[in-house]
């Protein structure tokens, strides 16, 4: 497993559980992974580093990497992983371009013929200004490139939206994409695929402003719940249909088949579906709620498709349950997030029933697990419906201490009001 965060976390608990897996190594891991599979399992190897990562695999005999981060993937580790002839989940660096650039996503949805907003390529502030004024409030600005998840502005006022795009065009090469304003509810939908089939997972819908009332700066993603009991019945089937197959259609006609996970962040609104952007990974915090669900061994699914041969997966299956995580972060995330405080009470969150924790950015220093990045920790629960979910997720996360720590309070709720009195509200969290 590569990569250091919750969503590698989650894949590791997982995969931990699937009897056809016979070993767990992660490079680099994180406190909690290694306490999941020992620390020795764990290696200080640089992610970014693909023949570091490829020497890795093949000195464990490894039958099959998963590399968790977009970064890792834009810089050609799966390329090397199947140099070495080891099986890779995770697309090429070619393919990940669908992440790693948002204007080349945009050119593939376009000739696909795959539903998403109006959008302008920008390389100045001039030509970024112009977009913004023809587009009209709200202003939707996106790095172009790779952003950790914080790369996305959208606000009402015109100066925010004209300073996020001149910081991005900082960069050596920098270009941003201006887009057209996607109303409605939005829908993250993971989709396995070994270049031809397309398995899609559980939906999910993540939280990426950092306060209640999807109020305050955007995040990676503040929390997230499934199933989504507002959503119509054949979103899946739509999503299959308009976005997924025809954008790994495009990919293999490119030459650049897509193997691993395409993450549709969708919203729905009042023209129909429409794709807001393509990942090219697993989304974090999403996935810790969908593993939570399925009921289908992680190892067989993720390595039918690294072999090509996911036509012969059966259908999945799922549990019959509600997921909810919450994110705790450090104080003053997503600016500065201080780093170094003391975390307790994570025995105590991981003994309650039904929840678990998982490792977003912690570290050990001196025997104390401490703050070692913005987004701490996901606390994990299931229950019977979203409303027990919430009530143990919370009262797990009450569990857990960190000065100046933060979280929203208002994970899922108006999806469990909505499933509660059976109404198809459309609970709504702005990217």
């Amino acid at each position: 497993m590569v990569g250091p965060g919750a969503r590698e976390h989650a894949l590791v608990r997982s995969l931990a559980t699937d009897p056809g897996v016979t070993g767990l190594y992660a490079a680099p891991g994180n406190p909690g992974i290694a306490g999941l599979i020992g620390e020795r399992n764990c290696f200080a190897v640089d992610a970014l580093d693909p023949q570091a990562v490829a020497d890795l695999a093949g000195d464990l005999a490894a039958d099959l990497v998963v590399v968790g981060p977009e970064a890792p993937l834009v810089a050609g580790v799966s390329d090397a992983v199947r140099a070495a002839g080891i099986p890779c989940f995770g697309p090429s660096a070619a393919a990940a371009q669908l992440e790693g650039s948002k204007a080349f996503a945009k050119d593939v949805m376009s000739a696909a013929g795959v539903p998403t907003g109006a959008s302008f390529a920008c390389s100045t502030v001039a030509e970024a200004s112009v977009a913004l004024t023809g587009f009209g409030a709200p202003y939707v600005v996106k790095d172009d490139g790779l952003a950790a998840g914080k790369g996305v502005v959208v606000t009402e006022d015109l100066d925010t939206a004209l300073a996020h795009a001149a910081s991005c065009l900082e960069r050596e090469g920098g270009r941003v994409v201006i887009e057209e304003y996607l109303d409605g509810p939005e829908v993250s939908l993971f989709c396995i695929t070994d270049g031809v089939t397309v398995l899609p997972l559980a939906p999910a819908q993540d939280f990426k402003r950092a306060l209640d009332g999807d109020l305050g700066p955007n995040t990676g993603g503040m929390g997230a719940y499934s199933p989504l009991p507002w959503a119509p019945d054949d979103l899946v089937d739509e999503v299959l249909e308009q976005v997924a197959r025809p954008t790994i259609a495009e990919m293999a006609n490119r030459g650049a088949p897509f193997v691993g996970v395409l993450y549709c962040g969708l919203a729905l609104t009042s023209r129909g579906v429409k794709v807001i952007e393509f990942n090219a990974r697993f989304g974090d915090p999403e996935t810790q709620v969908v593993l939570a669900r399925l009921a289908t061994p992680l190892g067989m699914l993720l390595r039918a498709a690294a072999v090509q041969h996911l036509e012969h997966v059966p259908a999945l299956e799922w549990r019959e349950k509600a997921a909810v995580t919450v994110v705790l972060a450090a104080e003053n995330y997503p600016d500065t997030p201080v780093r170094g405080d003391v975390i307790t009470g994570v025995d105590d969150a991981n003994g309650w029933p039904d929840a678990w924790v998982l490792h977003a950015g912690t570290a050990l220093e001196d025997g104390d697990l401490v703050a070692a990045g913005g987004r701490v920790l996901s606390v994990v629960a299931t229950g019977a419906d979203l409303e027990a979910a919430r009530t143990t997720v919370y009262a797990a996360l009450d569990r857990i201490g960190l000065r100046g720590g933060q979280f929203r309070t208002d994970i899922a709720e108006s999806a469990a009001a909505a499933e509660l009195t059976g109404r198809l509200g459309h609970p709504v969290a702005p990217n």
